[in-house]
């Protein structure tokens, strides 16, 4: 399972750096500085849960605990829904006429989904602070 998350993880990094640099060069000069910005908050999010989900996959591997699968997966839908959502809502906005659609409405959904993986994560600490955590017999300290 750890691989799979780690694969996941670089999948969603490599997407990340795409997004980022392709935004960097295409959007910044045909969009207005608040949707730029907009765009920027998507990038900085899609990073910082990619590095969530590689954290999850280490712990996963370590402690062999479900909730660092579900975890990680939270955090890809996050990805996909809420740094998606800035990303498609940027590109509509180049296209006033043919492709106004604010999918701006589901990016709460994926913070949602990013908040969950947090707390799917810290519910592991919580309930196996000190005790018995994994198949291996490794306990949280």
């Amino acid at each position: 399972m750890h691989k799979r998350i780690f694969n996941w993880a670089c999948i969603f990094g490599i997407l990340a750096v795409g997004f980022g640099a392709f935004g960097t060069h295409y959007f910044k000069s045909k969009v207005t500085p608040d949707i730029f910005s907009t765009f920027q908050t998507g990038v900085q999010f899609h990073f910082y849960h990619v590095f969530a989900m590689l954290s999850c996959g280490l712990l996963f591997r370590s402690y062999r605990h479900d909730y660092f699968a579900l975890a990680a997966l939270l955090f890809g839908l996050g990805i996909v829904m809420f740094s998606g959502s800035l990303y498609l809502h940027t590109w509509s906005s180049l296209n006033v006429d043919d492709f106004k659609i604010n999918f701006a409405r589901i990016t709460p959904i994926g913070g949602v989904f990013f908040i969950l993986g947090w707390i799917v994560m810290s519910l592991f600490f919580l309930r196996f602070s000190g005790k018995e955590s994994s198949k291996s017999g490794k306990g949280v300290s």
